[in-house]
Protein backbone atom coordinates (compact mmCIF):
# COMPACT_ATOMS: atom_id res chain seq x y z
CA UNK A 1 0.00 0.00 0.00
CA UNK A 2 2.86 2.44 0.86
CA UNK A 3 4.33 2.05 -2.61
CA UNK A 4 0.74 2.78 -4.38
CA UNK A 5 0.29 5.97 -2.26
CA UNK A 6 4.09 6.76 -3.16
CA UNK A 7 3.20 6.65 -6.67
CA UNK A 8 0.03 8.81 -6.39
CA UNK A 9 1.97 11.52 -4.74
CA UNK A 10 4.65 11.32 -7.77
CA UNK A 11 1.85 11.95 -9.98
CA UNK A 12 0.27 14.59 -8.14
CA UNK A 13 3.71 16.68 -7.45
CA UNK A 14 4.67 16.50 -10.94
CA UNK A 15 7.46 13.92 -10.61
CA UNK A 16 10.77 12.62 -9.08
CA UNK A 17 12.36 15.99 -10.47
CA UNK A 18 10.08 18.42 -9.26
CA UNK A 19 9.72 16.61 -5.79
CA UNK A 20 13.73 16.69 -5.81
CA UNK A 21 14.20 19.97 -6.67
CA UNK A 22 11.25 20.84 -4.55
CA UNK A 23 12.86 18.88 -1.16
CA UNK A 24 16.68 19.77 -1.88
CA UNK A 25 19.16 22.47 -2.43
CA UNK A 26 19.85 22.11 -5.85
CA UNK A 27 22.24 24.12 -8.25
CA UNK A 28 20.77 25.35 -11.64
CA UNK A 29 23.23 22.89 -13.33
CA UNK A 30 22.86 20.23 -11.50
CA UNK A 31 20.61 17.27 -13.07
CA UNK A 32 19.10 14.42 -11.68
CA UNK A 33 20.22 11.18 -12.70
CA UNK A 34 17.60 8.87 -11.49
CA UNK A 35 15.45 7.66 -8.28
CA UNK A 36 14.56 4.70 -6.56
CA UNK A 37 12.42 3.83 -4.36
CA UNK A 38 13.62 1.96 -0.92
CA UNK A 39 14.24 1.96 2.34
CA UNK A 40 17.11 3.62 4.37
CA UNK A 41 17.92 1.80 7.64
CA UNK A 42 17.82 3.71 11.00
CA UNK A 43 18.43 2.41 14.57
CA UNK A 44 14.24 3.03 14.52
CA UNK A 45 13.75 0.62 11.78
CA UNK A 46 13.61 1.00 8.01
CA UNK A 47 12.48 4.08 6.60
CA UNK A 48 10.24 4.04 3.09
CA UNK A 49 11.07 6.84 0.68
CA UNK A 50 13.18 7.73 -2.43
CA UNK A 51 16.65 8.02 -2.85
CA UNK A 52 17.69 10.64 -5.65
CA UNK A 53 21.11 10.29 -7.79
CA UNK A 54 22.11 13.40 -9.19
CA UNK A 55 25.18 15.05 -10.90
CA UNK A 56 25.83 16.35 -7.47
CA UNK A 57 24.34 14.06 -4.92
CA UNK A 58 22.91 11.35 -3.38
CA UNK A 59 19.57 12.63 -1.44
CA UNK A 60 17.41 10.35 0.00
CA UNK A 61 13.84 11.77 1.41
CA UNK A 62 11.49 9.69 3.25
CA UNK A 63 7.86 9.14 2.37
CA UNK A 64 6.14 10.63 5.66
CA UNK A 65 7.19 12.81 8.53
CA UNK A 66 8.65 10.80 10.75
CA UNK A 67 7.72 11.38 15.65
CA UNK A 68 10.63 12.34 17.51
CA UNK A 69 10.61 14.35 21.12
CA UNK A 70 11.38 18.28 21.54
CA UNK A 71 11.16 18.40 25.11
CA UNK A 72 7.96 17.02 26.17
CA UNK A 73 6.06 17.81 22.55
CA UNK A 74 6.17 14.67 20.18
CA UNK A 75 7.22 17.01 16.48
CA UNK A 76 7.60 15.66 13.17
CA UNK A 77 10.11 15.88 10.14
CA UNK A 78 11.15 14.02 7.40
CA UNK A 79 13.96 12.02 7.20
CA UNK A 80 16.75 13.25 4.56
CA UNK A 81 20.27 12.47 3.96
CA UNK A 82 22.22 14.23 1.32
CA UNK A 83 25.70 13.14 0.32
CA UNK A 84 27.89 15.80 -1.90
CA UNK A 85 29.21 12.79 -4.38
CA UNK A 86 32.57 13.91 -3.91
CA UNK A 87 32.55 12.70 -0.27
CA UNK A 88 31.40 9.03 -1.50
CA UNK A 89 33.60 6.89 -0.48
CA UNK A 90 32.44 3.45 -1.34
CA UNK A 91 29.10 1.52 -2.79
CA UNK A 92 28.88 -2.32 -1.64
CA UNK A 93 26.16 -4.58 -3.10
CA UNK A 94 25.34 -7.11 -0.03
CA UNK A 95 22.82 -9.87 -0.20
CA UNK A 96 21.68 -11.56 3.37
CA UNK A 97 23.17 -14.68 3.83
CA UNK A 98 19.93 -16.07 5.84
CA UNK A 99 17.63 -14.96 2.74
CA UNK A 100 19.18 -14.42 -0.43
CA UNK A 101 15.87 -11.99 -1.95
CA UNK A 102 17.15 -9.84 0.97
CA UNK A 103 19.57 -7.39 -0.80
CA UNK A 104 21.39 -4.13 0.51
CA UNK A 105 23.39 -1.54 -0.76
CA UNK A 106 25.64 -0.05 1.71
CA UNK A 107 26.98 3.43 1.12
CA UNK A 108 30.15 4.70 3.01
CA UNK A 109 31.31 8.09 2.50
CA UNK A 110 35.15 9.44 3.03
CA UNK A 111 34.55 10.61 7.05
CA UNK A 112 33.29 6.98 7.73
CA UNK A 113 29.51 7.36 7.87
CA UNK A 114 27.29 4.10 6.50
CA UNK A 115 24.39 4.28 5.00
CA UNK A 116 22.40 1.03 4.00
CA UNK A 117 19.56 1.02 1.66
CA UNK A 118 17.67 -1.94 1.08
CA UNK A 119 14.32 -2.79 -0.48
CA UNK A 120 14.89 -1.53 -4.08
CA UNK A 121 12.08 -2.50 -6.90
CA UNK A 122 15.29 -2.25 -9.68
CA UNK A 123 17.96 -3.67 -7.22
CA UNK A 124 20.44 -3.93 -10.22
CA UNK A 125 19.65 -0.91 -11.64
CA UNK A 126 20.53 1.02 -8.41
CA UNK A 127 23.91 -0.94 -7.79
CA UNK A 128 24.80 0.35 -11.39
CA UNK A 129 23.94 3.76 -10.90
CA UNK A 130 25.46 4.36 -7.66
CA UNK A 131 29.12 2.42 -8.65
CA UNK A 132 28.75 5.17 -11.81
CA UNK A 133 28.24 8.21 -9.38
CA UNK A 134 31.08 7.02 -7.19
CA UNK A 135 33.56 5.96 -10.34
CA UNK A 136 32.73 9.73 -11.46
CA UNK A 137 33.77 11.26 -8.76
CA UNK A 138 36.55 9.51 -7.43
Amino acid sequence: MGRIAQGTKVLAEGGYEKIFRHTFVTDPEEQLGNSFVCYLSTSAGPVMGILYVSTAKLAYCSDTPLPYKNGTQTEWSYYKVVIPLHQLKAVNPSTSRLNCAEKYIQVITVDSHEFWFMGFLNYDGAVTCLKEALQLHS
